[in-house]
């Protein structure tokens, strides 16, 4: 079946009632060094997203060694009018050895109020941008102080620096002890047929029961759904075919709807420098698995029935 992308655009959806309306389908760019795009191909990546509907950009400070974000800021400003028809998303928290940061010997978790400030200051001057619309905690951090965290995102925001805030694979509790001090706009974690923890240990019943949507990295398994050798992915991958095949959908089509059919209102991320894959995920949004279909993956993704 053509992967053309479609004509409507890519619904919007707020992440919570006090958070950022962001595109249903974000753009993940932690692998934007990858693409071997020079600055002009980059920017006609952004501008055909846009044109998609797809208007909402994640980013992290340590993507692409320290490097993926001054990659889409070059980009950006050959354009800087279409700052205001996105939103850009942010993390930090994490420092990786690398030549970029020689003061860093060790690979560990920093979410001192510090850092923190540091780092969103720094993912500005990257991204060539005044402000971030979303910014992460990217990881949890067994020294993380919630207080600390707060006090450095309500710092940011009395600066005007960044407008949201969030965390990323955090536990359910991990979330609340944060929420109670400052709202938080999501909790990004990996979800997909192949990795479903999150509906089973309470993380997305807490987004759910709090009002908050969930942003989703890795939704395609990191390629595993389609190529796989495992048995786990084997038997998934059949019964998603057997699926996107009678209903004349593309097969990461009716993955991408079976994760924006829970009622937690996940914003699936895609990985993809391909446009013609960027809309095969925005073809998602135009369609409803029915209710067995939707088990029948579940059983795939578990190897057994309800019970």
């Amino acid at each position: 079946m053509s992967t053309t992308p479609p004509a409507l655009p890519c619904p919007r959806a707020r992440t919570s009632a006090a958070g950022p309306e962001l595109s249903r389908i974000v753009a993940g760019m932690w692998r934007v060094k990858d693409w071997n795009m020079t600055a002009q191909q980059r920017l006609g990546f952004i501008e055909q997203c846009l044109e998609l509907g797809v208007s909402s950009f994640d980013h992290a400070d340590i993507y692409g060694d320290y490097g993926a974000e001054a990659l889409f800021g070059e980009a950006l400003a050959l354009r800087p009018a279409l700052r205001e028809r996105m939103q850009l998303i942010g993390k930090c928290g994490i420092k990786l050895v690398s030549a970029h940061r020689p003061a860093h010997a060790l690979q560990h978790y920093d979410t001192s109020a510090a850092h923190i400030v540091a780092s969103a200051e720094q993912s500005l001057r990257q991204l060539q941008t005044d402000h971030l619309d979303l910014l992460l905690i990217h990881r949890p951090d067994p020294l993380m102080d919630f207080d600390e965290i707060a006090q450095a995102f309500t710092q940011l925001r009395a600066a005007g620096k960044v407008r949201h805030f969030g965390v990323s694979n955090f536990s359910r509790h991990q979330f609340d002890c944060l929420h109670k001090r400052i709202a938080l706009a999501t909790n990004q974690v990996e979800f997909s047929p192949l990795h479903v923890a999150p509906m089973f240990d309470e993380t997305f019943d807490g987004l759910q029961d709090a009002g908050v949507a969930p942003m989703i990295w890795s939704p395609l398994a990191g390629g595993r759904l389609f190529d796989g050798a495992d048995a786990d992915g084997e038997r998934v991958r059949t019964a998603i075919k057997e699926i996107a095949d009678r209903l004349q959908r593309p097969f990461a089509s009716v993955v991408f709807a079976w994760i924006m059919q829970l009622p937690c209102r996940p914003l699936p991320l895609t990985g993809s420098g391909r446009i013609e894959a960027i809309g095969v995920a925005v073809e998602a949004t135009r369609f409803t698995l029915e209710r067995a279909d939707w088990f029948a993956i579940l059983r795939a993704a578990r190897g057994h029935d309800v019970a």
